[in-house]
């Protein structure tokens, strides 16, 4: 574990297991590293490093005031990655964390990267545009962060209760367990970087940094997702990158690195190993 200072002063918290080929973590919103819990010590015991970061204003890193953007985020997984001197790296993204590496890459180049993995994630742009017909109304987004304005901590029960685990499903089984996990990591975070992160995640419209990307990317989506629909990210990244792959699973959540973590990391395996 250590930090890195970015040069507008904010100490990123990262994690770094292992030798051998890195593979980088970035977390979905409003999470920390701690997410990435079963894919670490997966990936660990199958000899690689793996490294994963506190995006700022979540986890342990810095509660700044401003800063909660893609180009932000994206600077700070470049300083981590700089300052671990990273070469043919793999980086994995769930949800926010997917739009955080896709703008790394198409920002800061390919010359660390060697793949890249896109899991329930975010891009191309989730809010309705007149260009992006199938998006969520911006209402939404909005509602959201009403929610956290009024009791950040009620809506950190509700949201891994619900939609982001499919607990709401019919049949489903609840863990409190990882309710209480979720609520932990986003409760470790900065109001502010979540409330201005909701906008980041929703509002940034990827396609160009995708068309940018020619390392091979596996798009991982469940086609149950109440999060980041399904239709209208996954399919769509897989075909505007390069060299895509789209992994389709019928019934699972957003949140299935978690719930799904056997199934997710045998598939991730395979796809580094390819």
């Amino acid at each position: 574990m250590g930090t890195v200072t970015t040069p507008d002063g904010i100490e990123i918290f990262f994690k770094d297991w292992g030798t051998g080929q890195p593979i980088v973590f970035s977390h979905g919103w409003p999470l920390s590293a701690d997410d990435w819990d079963a894919q670490m010590l997966f990936f660990l015991g199958r000899g690689y490093r793996v490294i994963a970061h506190d995006r700022r204003g979540h986890g342990r890193s810095t509660q700044s005031g401003d800063g909660h953007d893609m180009d932000h985020y994206a600077d700070d997984l470049a300083a981590v990655t700089a300052h671990l001197d990273l070469h043919d790296a793999v980086h994995v993204g769930h949800s926010t964390g997917g739009g955080e590496v896709a703008h790394y890459i198409a920002r800061h180049g390919e010359s660390r990267v060697a793949k890249a993995v896109l899991i329930s994630a975010v891009p191309p742009l989730m809010v309705r545009t007149d260009a992006n017909p199938g998006g969520l109304p911006k209402s939404v987004f909005d509602d959201l962060q009403a929610q956290l304005a009024a009791n950040r901590s009620e809506f950190y029960r509700a949201l891994p209760s619900g939609p982001f685990y499919g607990f709401n499903r019919p049949g489903a089984e609840p863990s409190e367990a990882i309710i209480a996990n979720w609520w932990r990591q986003g409760m470790m975070g900065g109001a502010k970087a979540h409330y201005d992160g909701i906008v980041a995640f929703s509002q940034t419209d990827f396609t160009e940094d995708l068309k940018k990307i020619t390392v091979p990317v596996l798009v991982m989506h469940g086609d149950d997702d109440q999060i980041v629909p399904y239709a209208d990210s996954g399919p769509l990244s897989a075909k505007l990158v390069q060299n895509g792959t789209l992994k389709t699973y019928p019934g699972f959540p957003h949140g299935m690195p978690t719930t799904q973590a056997e199934t997710i990391n045998a598939d991730l395996l395979a796809f580094l190993q390819s």
